[in-house]
């Protein structure tokens, strides 16, 4: 039986993949491959997994807020647990186009509950985001705490994902984690995320925009880390007993945080990113964008105590592996 992973083509599904299947499972993998951004980043990743693992990693182009198209792959084949990581990202794209995130991560995620309801799965582990938290000034963020009040329409899928996991978790008794994800970079990363952004303009002697002049906090979470907790939390269903789980639940319904707990100024990177590429940056100040927050800080105890869960990569460690990997790619020499 093999663990279903949706946005297996992207960033943290196919890292997610890959170290499923590096411990000697199978996955069956579903993305829509659209073009948010270049699909032949996408391509490379499955290419990757495909050579390395063969038929161990199955991979099927599917849109899951199709809910025909999803039942009928499906049902081909045996599933033991789910990751769904498969949405719509990014907090200013939502401005351009809500509609691409109400049928992704509201339509979708519906899909992907009746799914796991359907065939009984063990255990489905999907993405939330820190993004839930909103204009929030208490920090770090905990999981205990009220978000109601969210700044992008991003946020408000990944919110309504989460209460209508606990809708299902609480009438159907179905084990559900929601994870919110904070600032995750590494190599195979997004092109839309700060960190590649400022790594491509630095070689191409452009200007870095910095939103609010710079002057934010966030907390960056190396790859390897997030995906380390994907996979325990994976292995680790919440009970169905009755006592409250993280994020207040009394269902089989646990939510986390997982970042590095640091937050990190966001001009500290940015020197990091120039001693790595050996290149000085030219500097863009801009205003604050609609939507956005000045600081992210996880406070992590809860996916600590309950699923061992301890980042290992610092900020140090993580940008010189991410440049790297990024000349390594663009062949920068």
């Amino acid at each position: 039986m093999a663990v279903l992973v949706t946005g297996a083509a992207g960033f943290i599904g196919a890292a997610t993949s890959r170290a499923l299947l590096e411990r000697g499972g199978e996955v069956v993998g579903i993305d829509s491959l659209n073009d948010y951004y270049d699909p032949r980043l996408k391509q490379a990743r499955l290419t990757q997994l495909q050579q390395q693992f063969g038929n161990r990693f199955r991979f099927e182009r599917l849109d899951f807020a199709d809910a025909d198209a999803l039942k009928s792959f499906t049902d081909t084949i045996e599933i033991d647990g789910i990751v769904h990581l498969g949405a719509q990202a990014g907090v200013r794209y939502s401005l351009e186009n809500p509609q691409a995130y109400v049928q992704s991560n509201l339509v979708g995620h519906c899909n992907m509950l009746e799914l796991a309801r359907h065939r009984r799965a063990r255990h489905m582990v999907y993405a939330s985001s820190s993004s839930v938290y909103g204009g929030n000034k208490s920090l770090p963020f905990r999981v205990e705490d009220r978000v109601d009040h969210p700044l992008s329409l991003y946020a408000a899928t990944k919110k309504a994902d989460e209460l209508l996991s606990e809708s299902y978790a609480s009438l159907y008794r179905l084990p559900l984690t929601g994870l919110r994800f904070f600032t995750v970079y590494g190599p195979w990363g997004r092109p839309d995320m700060a960190m590649w952004i400022f790594v491509k303009a630095l070689y191409a002697g452009e200007p870095l925009p910095l939103f609010n002049g710079g002057e934010m906090r966030r907390d960056f979470t190396y790859i390897d880390d997030i995906v380390s907790g994907v996979v325990a939390c994976l292995d680790g269903p919440p009970r169905d007993d009755g006592e409250v789980k993280a994020g207040g639940s009394t269902s089989p319904h646990a939510i986390y945080n997982i970042g590095n707990s640091r937050s990190e100024d966001l001009m500290r990177v940015v020197e990091l990113l120039e001693q790595e590429t050996g290149r000085k940056a030219l500097l863009d100040p801009k205003p604050m964008q609609i939507g956005d927050v000045r600081e992210t800080f996880a406070d992590i105890s809860a996916i600590e105590r309950d699923h061992g869960f301890k980042p290992a990569t610092s900020i140090d460690e993580g940008v010189p592996r991410f440049v790297a990997w990024y000349r390594d790619y663009h062949s920068i020499r």
